[in-house]
């Protein structure tokens, strides 16, 4: 379990995951609105070399970033789709490409395309600014990206 104090800390969390990364993770996050989904994926694309801003996807469902060493970082946010349709396709071949960091909010509509190996990070609010984050893996590959984050 790891304690996020403040915003900034969250941010921080972020940016140390997102200079971890080399291509192929998958990042499913948890939490409920206002949780710090979106905060944590700014600092992860700090940390991965992303210049641009990085925004909610809440209405365009997805976004793309260039990142460091060829890196592009996929961020979905499936909250208000119903019905997985043409974009578990466009997810599957996301998932495919070895340089791409996809992380994924509200995944249960696309829970069907995702492989195990994955790592899940459940961010729950304790009061207005103090979240905890707690990690799953689901593979070998996630499973060495925790390690490193603990």
């Amino acid at each position: 379990m790891i304690e996020v104090k403040d915003e900034q800390s969250m941010v921080a969390l972020g940016e140390r995951i997102g200079r971890l990364l080399c291509g192929g993770e998958i990042i499913e996050l948890v939490g409920d609105v206002g949780a710090g989904k979106t905060t944590f994926v700014r600092g992860l694309a700090r940390g991965m070399g992303v210049d641009e801003t990085v925004q909610s996807p809440s209405f365009t469902i997805s976004r793309q970033y260039d990142a460091r060493d060829g890196l592009c970082l996929a961020h979905y946010d499936f909250y208000r789709l119903d019905d997985p349709g043409i974009m578990a396709n466009e997810l599957a071949e996301v998932l495919a490409q070895g340089k791409n960091v996809t992380v994924i909010e509200w995944s249960d509509t696309v829970r069907s395309v995702l492989p195990d190996d994955k790592l899940t990070m459940t961010i729950s609010a304790l009061s207005e600014v103090v979240r905890h984050v707690q990690l799953s893996h689901g593979g070998d590959k996630s499973k060495k990206l925790e390690e490193q984050i603990r």
